[in-house]
């Protein structure tokens, strides 16, 4: 069946330093394939795309990127530059790739303008940012002017995994639970609900928020967030469930869960329109990720609204 993905990553050399310093724990020869899978628009990825059944891969900068730069200008710089980069690789192959905005969040005004500018003038179809920028969150109330052109555009923001802050106590001394194992789990999940608890989407109802890994645990858990949050006192007043906020601003891909049980629970939980395919291309093997979906547990009416049709409808493609 074709597909379309959105967890696809690129690198150039300019932000390849963040990159490398943030890598998970691999050999240095896995770390050089990596990059050069990265590098590639051509044959290579185009190879691994045709193997997944993918026909439009989303390309973005491979986390943290400017997330991680401290110097707030050169952020800016750096992220304008990616996405003309970025412009260019898609222009040479538009039948295949379309683009999200990297984004330098540490200037609001800047990443404001920049995300217009690369959903008006270059054609992206959303953005990406990778976690927190500098220990700063989201549901900080200085994001509200983005939030609020990201409504306006219509376009979604893939909340990407990025490290913590500061690392949890529970996880010191158990490097085996860092990064992809366990530690960017809880960092995302809880990155999106302070978005639900600070009351972001009563603002902006007509967000959409992506997260991979077939939702960072987090359909697994609406009972539950319902049931606590309604003990808690003192709150910040919700208009709604916290569960009514994942069902209707939260859309999850499959990239990195190659498993039933996920994707049977994550529509189940969430609905059959907000699961989309992803392989997290070059992390995961995209023929792997092909196939899971392929041949997964759902009826072929389901199959094809994670494969490609949700895709069309929540990035507003012409394809």
């Amino acid at each position: 069946m074709k597909k379309i993905a959105l967890e696809e990553h690129f690198i150039l050399p300019s932000l390849l330093p963040h990159m490398l310093a943030a890598m998970p724990l691999v050999t240095p020869e896995a770390s050089r394939a990596l990059v050069d899978a990265m590098s590639d628009f051509g044959e290579r990825r185009l190879a691994a795309m045709d193997a997944a059944g993918i026909e439009i891969a989303v390309l973005s900068i491979s986390g943290p990127g400017v997330q991680a730069e401290a110097d707030a200008a050169r952020a800016v710089d750096l992220a304008r530059d990616a996405n003309d980069f970025l412009a260019e690789a898609i222009a040479g192959r538009s039948d295949r790739y379309r683009g999200f905005a990297h984004l330098a969040m540490q200037d609001v005004p800047a990443a404001t303008a920049e995300l217009r500018r690369c959903v008006r003038d270059l054609g992206f179809v959303g953005s990406l940012v990778n976690g927190h920028t500098q220990g700063v969150y989201l549901d900080d109330a200085r994001y509200d002017p983005f939030w609020e052109v990201m409504q306006e555009l219509d376009v979604p923001l893939y909340l990407h995994p990025g490290d913590s802050y500061v690392l949890p106590h529970v996880l010191q001394g158990a490097p085996e639970l860092r990064k992809p194992t366990w530690e960017w789990t809880i960092e995302m999940s809880s990155h999106f609900l302070r978005l639900v608890f600070a009351g972001v989407f009563d603002r902006f109802p007509r967000l959409k928020i992506v997260l991979g890994h077939m939702g960072e645990t987090l359909p697994y858990t609406l009972w539950r967030l319902d049931s606590r949050a309604a003990l808690i006192t003192g709150k910040r007043p919700l208009k709604l469930k916290p569960s009514d906020y994942l069902r209707r601003n939260l859309f999850v891909t499959t990239s990195g869960q190659c498993d039933d049980v996920p994707l049977i629970a994550a529509i189940s939980a969430l609905g059959a329109d907000n699961v989309l395919f992803s392989a997290d291309y070059p992390y995961e093997d995209s023929a792997v990720a092909g196939q899971f979906v392929d041949n997964a547990a759902i009826d072929e009416a389901t199959r094809e609204k994670v494969a490609r049709l949700n895709a069309v409808r929540l990035m507003n493609l012409t394809v």
